[in-house]
This record gives structure tokens, C-alpha cells and sequence, in this order.
């Protein structure tokens, strides 16, 4: 193709389909239909991915507020209902999860696998589509194209024989009207004839280039429409894949026809709907309030293989002691002197009779002391809650009052061989925040720091010790274990 030609293709004077180099816009068609294939697939993966992040948050904020349900003081098919909370959100999860594998396993790849059908990557860069685009449009607008041109020359050389016959022609009468020699009016009038003689030329040549033109436009008009309805076909079926996928995302993304998701809430609304009032409220009167069974006292004949035992609060405090404030023995060996023997034990007065601020006394045989049992009459125990303040007060009354005097150990102290708590010092991060109910409870933050100091108890607490040297107890399942 000659560089003339192809300078026609860029030189657009107008908009229309129909101009030399317009048909342009319908072969970039085909490389947006492959850039939109890749739009496409982006849209959807990212959408894939805030599936995955909401799936993963809302399992991550059932397992946290479940925990919290199930160690809070809610009881009965209330909790149950609010358990059932938990429950929707780990099976939306679930639901969400499989969207995601969906759009990604699915749809993604239905996108992947068509555009790679669809259009073809040359060696040396674009589509293969691109170019036969190209090419059949080029050859379809060529014939006419060089018609067209030649047109064009026409047009100017009858434009420039106007130009010049007007000049003459106004040479012509200016020498009339100056009076100039009969010589020099001859030669402007020849050169007006000449002029005019070639304005009808170039005409005949210009009206005679429009008839050509005019005959192979019907033509050109035709294989461009070819060509155009050939691509329109490529593009339709890029235009109706996109329709049928987007109807599959749909269908993925819209849970509200799938019969798990109905499901979810409709087991949901049981759950709540269940809950029972009466019942939770009756259930607490027969667990924790007066329709509990008691062991009222009544009286008991004194045996020797009653064990001691004392009451233990379900956590300890460090701060909390039971001081056995006397000890009476009848027999042969009786007490001499008195000594206070303090042992770390709860507050909790479950056993304890609550309308008495001053103290609680619980009186139950003590185990066998070192001598023999037929000189051990009886052994009475009282065990007095007191507080730090308390057991300065009474420490004088222990120096005259208690039967353990410096000698007592000689004669076997039933006290002295308790097993004493293991030492522990074990570094663990806080996974939760937590913040104390009770003075002897720690508090912290999550990814917080501090030092375990004793094993946990059956109850699931710990005692720790923070960075600031503060001493209390924690939920255990609150913490893990620095590596």
C-alpha cells in the first residue's frame, strides 16, 4: 500500500462510519472485549475475597462471644437462644465460604478459559483477532478508498482552474478601464479563454471521478457491512457469555434461594421462640435460690472416723484466711498453751450462716493426732474467717489462747504435713481482655505480658503476677504459654 494511501486512512473529516480510517474504532472493539474479560475477572476476585474476609469474621466473632455466653451468668434456653446467635453466624460463614469457592472455582475460571478461546496473543505483540479485523476492513475501504482520492485531485485541479480564470478575468476588465494597449488586453483576454477553457476540463474530469465514485460505492458498502456484521457476530457472543456468567454470580452470590441459608434462620427463629422464660426462672429457684435442698442441721453422734474438712471457695485469694483461733482436747493430753495456725482459704459463705457479720464457725473432728487413739476423747475446731485487720486484733488473745505452744510439734501438729503449692514461674501473653470482678482478680488487655505463679486450679483459675508486681488470679483459657 503506497504511503499516499495510507496518509488518507489518518485524515478523517468527519465522524461517520463510512470515512476512510472510521472503521478503526470497531477493531479496537476487539482488544477492549479482552481488557474487559480481565476487568471482569478482577471484579469478581475481589469480590471472592471479601467473602473470605466476612466469613472469616464472623467465625472469629462467634467463637469470641460464645466463650464469653457460656462463662457469663446468662443461664436456661435463654442463652440457649443466644448461643443460637453464634450458631447463624458459623453456618453464614460456612455459606459465604462456599460463595467464594464458587465465584473463584467457578466463574473466574469459566472468564480464564473463554477469553483464552476468544482471542489469540501473537508473537509480536496484540491479537490475532485484532489484526484480521484490521485487515479485512483495510481491504473491504481500499477500492473506494483510492476512487476517493482521485476524487479529491479532481475536486482541487477544478478548484484551481476556477481560482485562476476568476484572476484573469479581473486582470481583463482592469486593463479595459485603464486604457492599456490593444497588445497587452489581447493576451489577458487569450488567458482568459485559456482559463476557461480549463475550468470546463477540470469539470468534466471532477463530475466524471464523482460518477466512478459513485459507482463502486454500493460496493464498498457492502463489504463493509461484511466485514462490520462479521465482528458484530465475535462481539455478540463476548456480549452474551457476560450476560450468562454474571447470571451465575448471581445465583452464587444470592443466598436468599438457597435452602441451607433459609434454613439458618428458620432454625434460628425456633431456637429463640423456644426460650422459656418460666422455665429459666424455675430452674434458677431449684439451682441457686430457695427451692435448692439443704442439709438443715441436725443432731450427730460424735464418731472417731468423721474426717476433718473445711469449705473451699471455687478460686482462691490470697488475701482471704481461716485462722483456727482454738483447739480444745479431752483426754490425757490436754492443750498447755495457745498458738494461731492461718491457712489461706475463701470468703465464700455459702456453708457459713450469712446474718453473722462477726465470724462463722464450723465445728468438725480434727484428724488423729501422733498419740494413741484410746488418750483422743474429742478435738474441737473452730474455723474463724478473718482479715488482715482481724488478725492483728486477735493476735494478742493467740499468745494465752492457743493450744499449740512451742512443744505442740512434739506431739504431732495435725497441720504440719499439708503439702505446700509448687513453685511456678511461666511467662504467657493474654489472648483476650479481661477486666477483674473481685479485688484478688487480675486485669489486662489482650497481648499483654506477665508471669504465671501457680498451676490452675480445678476450677480453671491461675495466679499471676503482672510487670508492675501486682499479684491476683485470671481464667486460665484467657492466656497461652510464651514459647
Amino acid at each position: 500500500m503506497s504511503d499516499t494511501y495510507s496518509d488518507s486512512l489518518v485524515d478523517v473529516s468527519s465522524d461517520s462510519f463510512w470515512e476512510v480510517g472510521n472503521y478503526k474504532r470497531s477493531v479496537k472493539r476487539v482488544d477492549d472485549g479482552n481488557r474487559l474479560c480481565n476487568d471482569l475477572m478482577n471484579c469478581i476476585h475481589e469480590r471472592a475475597r471479601i467473602e473470605k474476609a466476612y466469613a472469616l469474621q464472623l467465625t472469629e466473632w462467634a467463637k469470641r462471644w460464645r466463650q464469653m455466653i457460656e462463662k457469663g451468668p446468662q443461664y436456661g434456653t435463654v442463652e440457649r437462644a443466644w448461643c443460637a446467635v453464634m450458631t447463624e453466624a458459623e453456618k453464614v460463614s460456612d455459606l459465604h465460604l462456599e460463595v467464594k469457592g464458587a465465584l473463584m472455582g467457578e466463574d473466574f475460571e469459566k472468564i480464564k478459559n473463554w477469553q483464552k478461546d476468544a482471542y489469540h496473543k501473537q508473537m509480536i505483540g496484540g491479537f490475532k483477532e485484532t489484526k484480521e479485523a484490521e485487515d479485512s476492513f483495510r481491504k473491504a475501504q481500499k477500492p473506494w478508498a483510492k476512487k476517493l482520492k482521485e476524487v479529491d485531485m479532481m475536486k482541487k485541479a477544478y478548484h484551481t482552474a476556477c481560482k485562476e480564470e476568476k484572476l484573469a478575468s479581473s486582470r481583463e476588465n482592469n486593463s479595459k478601464l485603464e486604457n492599456n494597449n490593444p497588445e497587452a488586453q489581447k493576451k489577458l483576454q487569450d488567458k482568459v479563454e485559456k482559463c476557461q477553457q480549463d475550468v470546463q476540463k477540470t469539470k468534466e474530469r471532477y463530475e466524471k471521478s464523482l460518477e466512478e465514485l459513485e459507482k463502486v460505492t454500493p460496493q464498498y458498502m457492502e463489504n463493509m457491512e461484511q466485514v462490520f456484521e462479521q465482528w458484530q457476530q465475535f462481539e455478540d457472543k463476548r456480549l452474551n457469555f457476560f450476560k450468562e456468567l454474571m447470571l451465575d454470580v448471581k445465583q452464587h452470590l444470592d443466598l436468599s434461594t438457597n435452602h441451607k441459608f433459609q434454613n439458618v434462620y428458620q432454625t434460628l427463629e425456633d431456637t429463640i421462640r423456644a426460650a422459656d422464660t418460666e422455665e429459666d426462672l424455675k430452674w434458677f429457684r431449684s439451682n441457686h435460690g430457695p427451692g435448692m435442698p439443704m442439709n438443715w442441721p441436725q443432731f450427730e453422734d460424735w464418731s472417731i472416723d468423721i474426717n476433718r474438712t473445711l469449705s473451699r471457695r471455687e478460686k482462691k485469694k490470697p488475701s482471704d484466711e481461716v485462722t483456727l483461733t482454738g483447739i480444745n482436747q479431752t483426754g490425757e493430753r490436754a492443750a498447755k498453751t495457745t498458738n494461731s495456725l492461718t491457712v489461706p482459704i475463701s470468703t465464700d459463705r455459702v456453708s457459713l450462716n450469712p446474718f453473722d457479720d462477726e465470724e462463722a464457725e464450723e465445728e468438725t473432728p480434727a484428724h488423729q493426732s501422733n498419740s494413741s487413739p484410746a488418750s483422743v476423747k474429742k478435738e474441737e475446731v473452730n474455723v474463724k474467717t478473718t482479715s488482715s485487720a482481724e488478725k492483728t486484733r486477735c493476735s494478742s488473745d493467740e499468745e494465752t489462747s492457743n493450744p499449740f505452744g512451742a512443744d505442740s510439734n512434739e506431739n504431732g501438729n495435725p497441720f504440719e504435713d499439708e503439702p505446700s503449692s509448687p513453685t511456678v514461674s511461666v511467662p504467657v501473653r493474654a489472648l483476650y481482655d479481661y477486666e477483674g470482678q473481685e479485688q484478688d482478680e487480675l486485669s489486662f488487655k489482650a497481648g499483654e505480658e506477665f508471669t504465671k505463679i501457680g498451676e490452675e486450679d480445678e476450677q480453671g483459675w491461675c495466679k499471676g503476677r503482672l510487670k508492675d508486681g501486682q499479684v491476683g488470679l485470671y481464667p486460665a483459657n484467657y492466656v497461652e504459654d510464651i514459647q
